[in-house]
C-alpha cells in the first residue's frame, strides 16, 4: 500500500511511503484485538476495591437477641450482614487484573488493527516535525492542515518529543505515544493515525521482527 506523505502545513511534499503487507495488508485477526483490548484494559485496573468482612467491622460482638423464642430470624452481634450498618457478604477484595498474553498474538493483534485503519483509508503520513517550544494553538493548526482537528487523532512519533507531547496533552481528541508503545486500544480508540515517516520504519521493524 501506498501513501503520499504530507507536511505540517497539509501540503503533499510529492514523496511516497509504501506500507509493508506483512503489517498493514494482513487479514485481521478479530480475536485476537479482543483480547489483546481487554488484557489492555484490565491493566489499567488498580484492583484496591475493598469491603470490610465481619470480623474487620467495629463494634460490640454481644449477641442482641436470644437464640429461639422470638419467632423471629437468628441474630447475632451488631456487624451481622443482615443489620443495617452491618459487614457486607462476599464483598469485593483487592485483586490483581492481569492476565498473560502471549507475544505473538499481541502482534498479530495490533498488526490486525493497523490494517483495520489503512483498510479505512484512516492513515496520514506525515514528514518527521518538531517543535521549539509546548505551543497547543500551533498543534492545533497542524491537526487542522492535516484535516484531522474534529476527529480523535493519534500521532506517532519515532522517539520521545517532549515539546510535541506538551502541546497535544490539553487536547481532549488526542494521544501522542511513541511507536513502541503503539497498542492495539489506542489504535481503534482513534478515528485517525497520523504517523510520521520515521515511525513507518520503526512499527515495521518492531512487528516483522
Amino acid at each position: 500500500m501506498e501513501l503520499s506523505v504530507f507536511n505540517i502545513k497539509g501540503e503533499d511534499t510529492g514523496k511516497k511511503v509504501t506500507l509493508s503487507d506483512a503489517v498493514f495488508g494482513i487479514s485481521p485477526n478479530d480475536h485476537a484485538i479482543y483480547l489483546d483490548v481487554k488484557q489492555y484494559l484490565a491493566n489499567q485496573r488498580q484492583g484496591t476495591h475493598k469491603s470490610k468482612e465481619r470480623s474487620e467491622m467495629s463494634g460490640s460482638t454481644r449477641k442482641l437477641i436470644r437464640q429461639k423464642g422470638r419467632g423471629g430470624a437468628r441474630r447475632g452481634d451488631i456487624n451481622s450482614p443482615v443489620l443495617v450498618g452491618g459487614a457486607r457478604v462476599f464483598g469485593p477484595k483487592p485483586r490483581n487484573y492481569s492476565f498473560k498474553l502471549n507475544k505473538k498474538v499481541k502482534a498479530l493483534a495490533r498488526k490486525s488493527a493497523l490494517a483495520y485503519k489503512a483498510k479505512n483509508n484512516a492513515i496520514i503520513i506525515v514528514e518527521d516535525f518538531s517543535l521549539e517550544a509546548p505551543k497547543t494553538k500551533e498543534f492545533i493548526t497542524i491537526a487542522k492542515n492535516l484535516k484531522v482537528a474534529d476527529s480523535k487523532l493519534l500521532l506517532v512519533l519515532p522517539e520521545k518529543n517532549k515539546f510535541v507531547y506538551l502541546s497535544a496533552r490539553n487536547l481532549e481528541k488526542t494521544k501522542v505515544i511513541t511507536a513502541s508503545e503503539i497498542n492495539t486500544y489506542r489504535i481503534l480508540d482513534a478515528a485517525n493515525l497520523v504517523i510520521t515517516e520515521s515511525s513507518v520504519v520503526v512499527i515495521e521493524k518492531l512487528f516483522n521482527a
